[in-house]
């Protein structure tokens, strides 16, 4: 990515706290350290495979069918991650959008909205993958979701990225959300359509894109507007 969004100082106006937001990030640094680092306890080598995301169990549908009992895994995906800075990037991000988006959601439609988010990413994965054997983990097409759900309400408020310059250290810049999501989508539906071989997920991230974009429409509180006209400070 050539920035990472760190800061949007979008006060919440209709919750105390984002506590399913913090809940989330917590449960899965938890699961990373605790269950696939090894650093506290030594699980079993096929822990991560047997909770990955596998897409030639979920497509064509005779596929599905016949893996029923393992679409467990269209949820546990969600909270696996191949190591720390995939780890990282993911809570960043959704530590920025998260709780603005809960905010205008309420807590328990924010759980199935990000539910429905990841599932809907891991699908989209599935269907557009050319590598049905290659387990798909990551909390990226939820929180994509999320992020697609954002650009929704708050196109207007500034965030602060780190954006790294030739020959300069990381400079913390402040632009638009339209701005910052909008060159975040672009290169991510950039790089699903030139570079589908990679082990990045993609496509994932446009549909849980999408699909956060589309729900935050149906599942915002009543009275909450679309394309806040509010910049931040």
């Amino acid at each position: 990515m050539p920035f990472l969004p760190v800061w949007d100082l979008n006060p919440l106006k209709r919750v105390r706290f984002q506590y399913v937001t913090a809940s989330l990030i917590a449960i899965n640094t938890a699961v990373y350290f605790l269950l696939q680092s090894d650093l506290v306890f030594h699980v079993p080598p096929g822990f991560t495979q047997g909770l990955a995301l596998l897409p030639r169990y979920v497509l064509p549908l005779q596929a599905l069918l016949q893996h029923i009992p393992r679409l467990y895994r269209l949820v546990t995906y969600m909270f696996l991650h191949a190591n720390v800075l995939h780890l990282l990037f993911n809570m960043i991000f959704l530590f920025v959008f998260g709780d603005n988006v809960e905010d205008a959601m309420g807590h328990a439609r924010f759980i199935l909205f990000y539910s429905i988010c990841g599932v809907a990413a891991g699908l989209v994965h599935c269907a557009l993958t050319g590598a049905p054997d290659l387990p798909l983990i990551g909390a990226s097409g939820a929180v994509s979701g999320v992020i697609g759900a954002y650009l929704l309400l708050h196109p207007n408020i500034r965030v602060w990225v780190l954006v790294p310059l030739p020959k300069l250290p990381v400079v913390p810049l402040r632009f638009s959300a339209a701005l910052v999501i909008g060159v975040w989508i672009f290169y991510q539906f950039g790089s699903a359509m030139l570079l589908p071989s990679t082990d990045t997920a993609w496509w994932a991230h446009v549909g849980g894109f999408l699909t956060g974009a589309f729900l935050v429409i149906l599942m915002r509180r009543r009275g909450v507007p679309l394309f806040d006209a509010a910049t931040g400070i």
